[in-house]
């Protein structure tokens, strides 16, 4: 079924066809229509199966035919990237149509943000803890709005967002048209939409999370010291023209970064530490292709959309099953293809167990030629154990210290003059006390207490 069937408004046809969709997903033929029709909706589908122009376009559609000046669509999303990632696709959608929207997230300035509350956008993406604090603005009028979306919302939940969202929910109208999009359906996500939704259209596409069909996925079976080094004999031998690859903590994501740079390829990180402004160039360099190799936490699992995105690594084993998803869904995104490699070491077999058996079958273990998994390397971080003991090492370091200098506060040490210093005593011990204020007299060139000023 291609997109005219779905009676949008010709403007946004317009913008489809530029953009090169000429028909919609399974996700977006199944909740496109009901949207339409004004009806609440909870769709769950796979991660890449084009979610966001499943609830865009029967927004855009509807906020065509009403006057301006008041936002009247907030979507909610977790992450920064996601956010201008939803406000980038809102913007060629609606190309042709007079409709505006703004983004607003943390780690950029409020002002401009406060200009787009101002103006009344007709749609506002945001993540929960920025929008939170314009709530309390009297700027930040949402008494307009008519639609809400819910992006994400099973990472919402993973990233604590659930007390912002009930906060949110009491700034804006009950009476609205609700969007409930997530990749997973948990029970706590089931509960949270039962609370806000009325009379929902159920989309679920699939029963369980798993990757979409077109990723190709493959286990490399390598001793933790030697994953740096397989990492660049796969880009450095043109296996892989373009890699996002995720590590466990933003530690690891630094020194992996700083270790591949060393040889010598052209790498960029992303993660929570980073400033708003390197992400954003991180990000860009990654998609123009100076940056062949984006290192990053699980912040960029979802929010980074990369047209034809080949490989992505997971240098780490993922914690949980649903993690692996949202990591791998990156690429093959679209109907298109990709590659999707884990690096495991000997103790993280049993993680990747857990997440074989959650998507129901073993992935194939695969070596590469010619590497030699026998040499010995220097290990990317300290392990976990000895910067416990080195941490432990200095704070007691640091108590000795403070114990002696107590010991010799309570002591007293003498100065440069062999006079003896007291604890807690102010001046020095036989010594007569400083005057107080003094000036050098007209005559006798000696200090002289200051007196009455007589006249002349």
């Amino acid at each position: 079924m291609p997109f005219t069937n779905l009676h949008l408004h010709p403007d946004l046809l317009k913008g489809i066809r530029e953009l090169g969709f000429s028909r919609p997903t399974p996700i977006q033929t199944e909740a496109i229509p009901p949207a339409l029709d004004g009806r609440d909706l909870l769709a769950s589908a796979q991660t890449g199966s084009g979610k966001t122009i499943a609830f865009l376009l029967p927004i855009l559609h509807r906020l065509m035919d009403k006057p301006r000046r008041t936002t009247r669509a907030l979507i909610l999303t977790p992450t920064r990237e996601l956010a201008a990632q939803i406000l980038e696709e809102f913007n060629a959608l609606a190309v042709h149509t007079p409709l505006t929207g703004a983004a607003i997230f943390g780690g950029v300035g409020m002002g401009p943000q406060e200009h787009a509350f101002r103006s009344g956008v007709d749609v506002i993406v945001a993540t929960p803890g920025r929008l939170l604090d314009h709530a309390t603005r009297p700027y930040a009028k949402l008494s307009g709005l008519e639609y809400l979306v819910l992006d994400e919302a099973d990472r919402m939940l993973d990233m604590g967002f659930l007390p912002d969202i009930k906060r949110i929910l009491r700034h804006i109208p009950s009476k609205r048209q609700t969007l409930f999009f997530s990749a997973t359906m948990p029970r706590e996500i089931a509960a949270l939409a039962s609370e806000m939704l009325r009379n929902p259209v159920t989309v679920a596409l699939q029963r369980q999370a798993a990757p979409a069909v077109g990723i190709t996925q493959a286990a490399y079976p390598v001793p933790q010291p030697l994953k740096p080094a397989l990492l660049v004999e796969l880009v450095t031998r043109g296996i892989m023209a373009q890699a996002l690859v995720f590590t466990r903590t933003k530690h690891r994501a630094n020194r992996l970064t700083e270790s591949l740079v060393r040889s010598g390829i052209n790498a960029e990180r992303i993660h929570g530490n980073r400033s708003q402004a390197q992400r954003t160039l991180a990000l860009a360099g990654f998609k123009n292709g100076r940056y062949p190799v984006l290192v990053a936490t699980d912040i960029a699992a979802r929010g980074i959309d990369v047209e034809a995105l080949t490989h992505v690594i997971n240098f780490d084993v993922p914690a949980a099953p649903e993690d692996y998803i949202h990591r791998v869904g990156r690429t093959g995104r679209a109907a298109m293809t990709g590659e999707a490699f884990t690096f495991v070491s000997p103790d993280e077999e049993s993680n990747l167990r857990v997440i074989e058996r959650a998507l129901g079958k073993t992935l194939p273990r695969v070596t590469l030629p010619d590497f030699d998994y026998r040499t010995q390397a220097a290990q990317l971080e300290v392990p976990l154990k000895e910067r416990i003991a080195a941490i432990r090492q200095r704070k007691r370091e640091e108590r000795e210290r403070a114990a002696v200098n107590a010991a010799r506060r309570a002591a007293g040490v003498r100065d440069s003059r062999g006079h003896q210093h007291d604890a807690g005593v102010e001046g020095v011990k036989g010594r007569t006390p400083p005057r107080t204020r003094s000036h050098r007299g007209p005559s006798s060139g000696r200090f002289r207490p200051r007196g009455p000023r007589r006249r002349p």
